[in-house]
């Protein structure tokens, strides 16, 4: 069975599988007040017990929980306690006359949804945290008995439809030696949790995964994305003599951190990290990291009620920058709309959200929300080397209106005698066709680009990227891609503009020969992907990638690029 590789490494051990059963609506309607106040007591109660679960399995000394680990908690003990979250199961209890059983499925129902509309692979898998709290509540409603902790007799590989953060967390993983689930990504909790305790991973394998049984004998290669069931000794052996090579390989990585990223040719490629929060600086410079080419400010505006203050994102990005020990931190300002809703942020439903009111487009028809952003993050600028950077641009017109902007955002702080960075340096996403192909006319405009190429893609191939049917289609190899591509480095190299990359095609360890050949400066990707690019670049020369890219762009197709490349993997 063929997946998605999220964790690398080789397990070879018996099936164990969860098959979960559904939680579903009872239809009940209530009767009197009653039993509207029983309903409201009991939703109450589980609410306070789920909270409560999450602070032992958080303070509970077996679990050695990581500190990946304990920020997923933080966020899900924020999100039981949602005072929103609660209001609205209420009204629906008290209003709709329906249980607490029912009232909390749909509400979370409806949460999930909205997550996993948003573009954002990291913003849509988030959707696993609502599903969990939903569950881990629900569990206190209808079987408040049942056990958390699963536990194991021997060494086991997960087989699941999907895994939720808490089951990932409070598992007996002394005996776990690899996942593998049906539904997920890269950015799923599973991933994240798995990478973070080295255990094998691959995700996304299917209906087909779900036919395994227990004691079925498994190999999981995390790195291939492969799952072998009941295979013979010959193949056995084969992996057993591969995950050996790992483990050499592995111990390998580890000590690169310190390394600095330069082809054997001595070309310097910086490696940076796409972060969410300031917990994730420690994981930055954990794997060796210069620092952030991506920060996302998305998750500041969610799970609240309101905007944030420009004291509030203040505190964030301060926090950040003073964590970051004076490395560059590149800000995205808020990339939300279209398919990324706010609650309290009223949008009216479009028919193609992707094309839709987003990101910068929102920025500049809501200045006021804008400008308390940009504000916020000049005020943090001399803590630490920020840098902003506008999402979504199509054109030259965008950055001078956003560029207006910052000036008067800069001409309000300086009249109220606030200090704040009056050079800061500014950049754009190059996610839109039409930015890539008047690179040379953006370039004048800005200090940097960073080409986000999971965005680029979609839009260049018209594909969405969230569509299971033509998910085969999404193809960053793509000539039409890598020309686009090329390109925007060209124009950057030309008019003296960094060129950085951070979407996923950033990570991709078949690509780095290629854009490294094209000339590009920076990549950003997972702090834990760095290793792996970094021992690619520091075992290259640039005139061989320059070599390698010549003969890419003279191709005709995705599946003779991908084959050539492969080859000099081999």
């Amino acid at each position: 069975m063929k997946g998605i590789g999220v964790s690398p490494g080789i397990s070879i051990n018996k099936a164990f599988v969860i098959r979960k059963t559904q939680a579903a609506l009872s239809g009940i309607s209530l009767k009197n007040e009653e039993e509207i106040a029983a309903e409201i007591a009991r939703f109450k109660t589980a609410v306070k017990i789920s909270s409560d679960e999450i602070e032992h399995i958080k303070n509970n000394s077996q679990t050695q929980l990581q500190k990946e680990e304990l920020d997923i908690l933080d966020v899900q003990l924020e999100l039981i306690n949602d005072p929103q979250i609660a209001d609205d199961v209420i009204d629906k209890i008290t209003t709709e006359k329906k249980t607490a059983n029912d009232a909390l499925l749909e509400i979370i129902d409806n949460i999930v949804q909205i997550f996993l509309g948003m573009d954002d692979n990291y913003m849509s898998e988030r959707s696993a945290d609502i599903k969990d709290i939903g569950a881990r509540i629900l569990k206190h409603i209808n079987d408040p008995g049942r056990a958390n902790i699963q536990k194991f007799d021997s060494d086991v590989i997960i087989i699941a439809d999907d895994i939720s953060p808490s089951e990932t967390m409070t598992m007996d993983v002394a005996h776990v030696t690899g996942f593998a689930t049906r539904s997920g990504s890269k950015t799923s909790h599973a991933a994240i949790i798995a990478r973070a305790k080295g255990i094998p991973a691959v995700v996304n394998c299917g209906e087909e995964l779900m036919t395994i049984k227990d004691k079925d004998i498994i190999i999981l290669d995390g790195e291939l994305g492969v799952v072998l069931v009941n295979p013979g000794t010959d193949k056995i052996r084969e992996y057993e003599r591969r995950k050996d090579i790992y483990k050499q390989q592995t111990a390998t990585l580890k000590s690169l951190k310190d390394t600095p990223s330069i082809t054997t040719d001595g070309k310097e490629i910086i490696l940076s990290a796409n972060i969410s929060s300031a917990a994730d600086m420690d994981q930055v410079f954990e794997n060796g990291g210069a620092g952030v080419g991506l920060l996302r400010t998305e998750l500041l505006f969610m799970n609240r009620d309101s905007f944030p203050t420009e004291e509030e994102q203040f505190k964030f990005y301060k926090e950040i920058a003073v964590r970051s020990n004076g490395k560059p931190v590149i800000v995205r300002t808020i990339d939300i709309g279209g398919d990324k809703h706010l609650p309290y942020f009223n949008l009216p439903p479009e028919l193609n959200p992707f094309l839709g009111y987003r990101a910068i487009r929102i920025c500049l028809d809501r200045t006021d929300l804008f400008k308390t952003q940009l504000k916020a993050i000049l005020r943090a600028g001399i803590f630490g080397d920020l840098k902003i950077m506008f999402p979504m641009i199509s054109g030259v017109k965008e950055i001078r209106d956003a560029k207006k902007i910052l000036e008067e955002a800069k001409g309000e702080l300086a009249t109220e005698d606030n200090p704040f960075n009056a050079e800061i340096k500014i950049g754009i996403m190059i996610e839109i066709p039409s930015a890539a192909v008047t690179a040379d006319i953006l370039a004048k405009e800005v200090d940097f680009f960073s080409i986000g190429t999971n965005d680029l893609c979609q839009y260049t191939l018209a594909v969405d990227r969230m569509n299971e049917k033509i998910t085969h289609l999404y193809d960053p190899f793509n000539p039409g891609v890598l020309r686009l591509i090329y390109n925007v480095i060209e124009q950057g190299r030309i008019h003296n503009t960094h060129v950085a990359m951070c979407g996923e095609m950033a990570a991709d360890p078949l690509a780095t020969l290629v854009l490294i050949g094209m000339g590009l400066e920076e990549f950003s990707m997972s702090a834990t992907a760095i290793p792996v690019i970094k021992n690619i670049i520091i075992n290259s020369t640039e005139i061989f990638a320059k070599q390698v890219c010549s003969s890419v762009l003279e191709m005709d197709s995705s599946e003779n690029i991908i084959t050539y490349l492969k080859q000099l993997t081999q």
